[in-house]
């Protein structure tokens, strides 16, 4: 069970996420997830959509592994080194999320991450379906 609020009365606007996600069922933790692909190699350098559908990909393996998926993505968490790929960051998110009932959402600028090519890591959490 999900419930999205999305802009409850008294909360500035947003841009796909929503405020809050009340849920119940079992929380699956996915790590930060780069833009390098199963073979260890960086993907998009220089390319911040590229960068970020990786990311997203490597969210989707992640969660399907452990028997969830996008839908089921409750809050994520994004750090990016540079606020001018935001709108790219959205565009690109929007292709992989329900933005009727967006998750919730943070957004960390980052002096840098673990590589100096990275320019976007993500984490989530998701709730499994229930009999899953």
């Amino acid at each position: 069970m999900m419930q999205h609020f999305v802009r409850p009365d008294g909360t500035p606007p947003v841009n796909g996420y929503s405020h809050a996600v009340a849920f119940t069922g079992t929380m699956v933790a996915v790590s930060g997830q780069v833009p390098v692909d199963a073979h260890g190699r960086v993907v998009g350098a220089g390319d911040t959509a590229d960068q970020v559908r990786q990311v997203f990909a490597n969210l989707v393996t992640a969660l399907e592994a452990a028997g969830a998926a996008m839908d089921h993505v409750v809050k994520l968490t994004v750090f990016l080194t540079n606020l001018d790929d935001l709108d790219t960051f959205r565009q690109v998110r929007d292709e992989y999320l329900d933005t009727a009932r967006p998750p919730a959402c943070s957004l960390v600028k980052v002096a840098g991450l673990v590589h100096p090519a990275f320019r976007v890591e993500i984490d989530a959490l998701a709730v499994l379906p229930a009999g899953a």
